[in-house]
């Protein structure tokens, strides 16, 4: 089985341990964005056929009683998408021994105090439902917070929804306030879970392209798609996978675009303290925004707890109606101990965030050093912790090619950036590395890139 074919069908028990000793060469450079239904025709589970003591008295009965597999199915709405690029990428560094440079999860613990808020939440019996938007006291850390950050005043009882990590606050938005056929503007390349949520909401996708070297707004081309049909431009400061920060003249750029059309703004800022080389800017906080922003936080980036799934949205009482209709019938409620002690991590001083800043931007150097010394060009990273490069100068065809030499030669893992294009040959160039790891880990990386990585 070809490794596209594999990737097909990741979801069928049966193939995942065959799937993990495929080359990722001999799938086409954009087989994630095709589907095919026949694949289970083509390579049937083994417990399709009845097993027999001897194959070749298998009768003619018996063959006719044969089960026949059945195809995939899947809503026409998610037939294009498949088993993420990061759960692939992980399973191939697994594979081959490589170090992990492309999910963005932190290889090290979060914080003691906030682990120990949890610990005591559960011993305490925090542990049945909690209410559907958010325990209280969470839901006015949110608010708290943002108030610190964007000097916005929110009622945390009526304008704060706790949510299932960022990706739910982004679902039920969309979900919550997107009505099939809208136009909703991506700026691409963007996370994955954008393209497909929309999908499921049947919106209409625009898509603006940010080019290296520096991804700049191109205002002219953002003015000619806004039009009368628009609902909602998709927003996401600091940008993931470029490092890009909106500047205060794009954002306002933006901002009267949306209040002259009526457009919604639905702003993702979960690296929003992960900016290093300019002022974070919420688009809330500028004039006549907030009563049509929602903006979407999470606790997971900034306090590496990514797997605790803690999230929020924060808009006007007229959209957040909306957002926690949808929130409802997706998840209802987010866990409750960890509700509880993400209270505690928001509350924590000013210092924790000055010492997360200084902590990354070691890490941030180490890696960015090295990928210059290995012969990448760098493109520039104000914020995440994330940076992207231009692989070309090592002589293969395109993103997957590259990450594929990069996995099995080289060991070391990178995100093809293609998969973040609404056309995939836009990003066929740019590979992603993050630098949420440990600085050990980081220099035995770029140490492997500089020792096998040659320039073609």
């Amino acid at each position: 089985m070809r490794i596209s074919e594999a990737i097909r069908c990741t979801w069928t028990p049966q193939y995942s341990n065959e799937m993990l000793h495929q080359p990722l060469k001999s799938f086409k450079p954009y087989i994630l964005r095709t589907f095919s239904t026949s694949i289970s025709r083509k390579y049937p589970s083994p417990m399709a056929t009845a097993s027999t003591q001897n194959d070749e008295a298998v009768s003619t009965q018996h063959k006719s009683t044969q089960i026949v597999p059945k195809p995939i199915q899947v809503a026409k709405r998610l037939e294009k998408f498949k088993t993420t690029i990061f759960t692939q990428m992980s399973m191939l560094a697994i594979k081959h021994g490589a170090i992990n440079l492309g999910q963005g999860f932190p290889n090290f613990d979060g914080p003691d105090f906030v682990k120990e808020a949890a610990i005591q939440s559960i011993k305490e019996g925090k542990n049945q439902y909690a209410r559907g938007y958010g325990v209280p006291d969470l839901n006015s850390a949110v608010a708290a917070r943002f108030k610190k950050d964007s000097g916005l005043e929110v009622d945390p009882e009526k304008e704060v929804t706790v949510t299932s990590g960022c990706t739910e606050a982004i679902a039920a938005t969309m979900l919550g306030l997107i009505n099939p056929g809208d136009e909703v503007i991506l700026f691409a390349p963007f996370y994955d879970s954008y393209e497909a949520t929309l999908s499921m909401a049947g919106a209409k996708i625009k898509g603006i392209t940010l080019r290296p070297p520096d991804f700049s707004l191109p205002i002219d081309e953002l003015k000619s798609a806004v039009s009368k049909n628009t609902r909602a431009i998709l927003l996401n400061t600091p940008h993931n996978p470029t490092g890009k920060m909106f500047t205060r003249d794009e954002l306002n750029v933006i901002a009267s675009l949306c209040i002259e059309n009526d457009v919604l703004v639905f702003a993702d800022e979960v690296y929003d303290k992960l900016a290093f080389e300019m002022e974070h800017i919420s688009i809330a906080s500028l004039p006549g925004m907030y009563e049509r922003t929602v903006t979407m936080n999470s606790l997971g980036k900034t306090f590496s707890l990514t797997g605790w799934k803690i999230g929020w949205a924060i808009a006007p009482p007229h959209l957040t109606w909306g957002v926690r209709q949808a929130h409802s019938y997706l998840t209802f409620a987010t866990s409750t101990p960890m509700q509880y002690a993400s209270a505690t991590a928001l509350r924590t001083p000013d210092s924790y965030y000055e010492e997360l800043k200084r902590d990354y931007s070691a890490k941030k150097a180490i890696l960015v050093e090295g990928l210059k010394e290995a012969g990448f060009t760098v493109y520039p990273s104000s914020g995440t912790y994330f940076v992207v490069v231009d692989h070309t100068p090592f002589g293969l065809d395109n993103d997957i090619a590259f990450c594929e030499y990069l996995i099995k030669e080289v060991g070391v893992v990178a995100i093809p950036t293609s998969v973040f294009y609404l056309n995939p040959e836009e990003g066929k160039n740019i590979v992603r590395f993050t630098f949420c790891k440990d600085e050990d880990t980081l220099r035995s990386a770029v140490q492997r890139m500089k020792e096998k990585l040659s320039k073609k």
